[in-house]
């Protein structure tokens, strides 16, 4: 099969690798020449773990090329899919489809046969039949269907995700459409991962379905943490007893200082405002946002706790600032609350972190970038963690607390047990829900 992907940023990327990978013909499309340039010599500019690799293997094969020519990318595909991004619309959070249209446009223009355009991008309901009518105006004779093709990938755990997936979501209208799209995934089909078939509107919403109520996990778990604190509870072993329970399992049950990300709060925001404009509140949705950006706050408040109420003056080494480990996204991550209000606050801050510094220096302005925990942590007046990289999960707490001028643990991301924490030295720690 012959596949043109549309964008080369995370979704694109790694989605064309991996369909190469399949033994597929694919061509990554993006405008930015940079950007293609340095995918072409193999050299990725993202931070995904096992993409390089396995991207390297298949530009040796020939399976996988980079190019800036839209047109000749889509020029016999089989299937086209469309990778773009569709970030929220600066005023009301809906999602700006701007990018999306004019791929749809330029690929009406270099159709030359039989293709099945596919939505990759999230996109609100609706949006495929508009791809299709953007097709059919600019291109009236093309003969093509459009598909519904969410991702489900979790960064730091793509390549997995999209090779094992849970489920496989495919919106489609025609069987032709079907045949050319169940090719695609044959793989797939054939160890018998689940492939679900939908109409377009199904498929459009499951993507926001599903991330609307991951994050309402993680908001809720992080409601009971505050209760918890309150009533001497240890959030842990709630997480772990409802965890238990089959009808609510464990994923995504993890106290913190809230989620960020490329998808949660953009989808969120999304999804209540295609709810807004359709008459039915997503009332849920828009709690779980209203909490989640209570939840940082209070962890900036907590920070300040643990400092006698002020960090002016004062050294804080932060461990970790992308939103998760295993990536080097920055989005709506919660150090970017939290680090420029220590700033602000008049405290030197020191950051580490093992892949944030490239997205990190230009949206954290003021820090020091460390690569040494141990160093960053000398004659500082608090160490904050606020991502669970590996790197800081087995630290010598009593060498961090002997370099500190005052040993004061802020543990946002329940890594340490207090006990340990007190016992090495640190007399001061303070967790969430615990």
């Amino acid at each position: 099969m012959k596949i043109a992907m549309i964008g080369a940023g995370y979704v694109g990327l790694v989605s064309g690798v991996c369909f190469s990978d399949f033994g597929h013909d694919v061509i990554c499309v993006d405008r930015a020449e940079d950007k293609i340039a340095m995918l072409a010599r193999g050299e990725i500019p993202i931070y995904e773990p096992g993409l390089e690799p396995l991207m390297a293997r298949n530009i040796a094969s020939g399976r996988l090329r980079f190019s800036t020519d839209i047109a000749s990318a889509v020029d016999g595909a089989d299937a086209v899919f469309i990778a773009v991004g569709t970030p929220s619309r600066r005023g009301d959070g809906h999602a700006d489809l701007t990018y999306v249209m004019a791929a749809a446009a330029d690929i009406a223009r270099a159709i030359t046969g039989y293709t099945v355009v596919v939505t990759k991008s999230t996109v609100p309901v609706g949006t495929a039949r508009k791809v299709a009518d953007v097709i059919r105006r600019t291109a009236p004779h093309a003969e093509f269907d459009v598909g519904s093709n969410p991702e489900f990938m979790r960064e730091g755990n793509a390549i997995e995700d999209f090779m094992k997936p849970d489920r496989v979501v495919v919106g489609l209208e025609s069987e032709r459409a079907r045949t050319v799209l169940g090719d695609v995934y044959r793989p797939l089909f054939l160890r018998d991962f689940p492939i679900v078939h939908t109409d377009l509107e199904s498929a459009e919403m499951i993507k926001y379905a599903a991330n609307a109520f991951l994050a309402t996990k993680i908001s809720f778990i992080n409601e009971i943490a505050a209760l918890c604190e309150r009533v001497g509870a240890d959030v842990k072993a709630v997480a772990k007893g409802i965890g238990l329970d089959g009808r609510i399992g464990n994923k995504f049950l993890h106290a913190g200082p809230g989620y960020g990300g490329s998808c949660f709060p953009k989808d969120t925001a999304a999804l209540a405002r295609i709810g807004q404009e359709n008459g039915v509140p997503m009332r849920i949705t828009e709690t779980v946002m209203a909490v989640n950006d209570g939840i940082k706050r209070r962890m900036t408040d907590k920070v300040l706790e643990l400092c006698d109420d002020t960090v002016n003056g004062k050294t804080i080494a932060v461990f970790g600032v992308t939103f998760k480990p295993n990536t080097d996204d920055m989005r709506a991550a919660p150090s970017l609350t939290i680090v420029p209000a220590l700033v602000g606050g008049g405290a030197t801050v020191r950051v580490v972190d093992p892949q944030g510094r490239r997205e990190g220096e230009a949206l954290l302005p003021g820090v020091a970038w460390m690569d040494d925990p141990y160093a960053a942590a000398r004659d500082a007046h608090a160490v904050i963690f606020l991502t669970e990289w590996n790197a800081f999960r087995a630290l010598d707490l009593a060498r961090l607390a002997a370099a500190m001028a005052t040993p004061r643990m802020a543990d946002l991301r329940n890594i340490y047990d207090r006990a340990d924490a007190l016992a090495a030295g640190f007399t001061h720690y303070v967790a969430v829900g615990r």
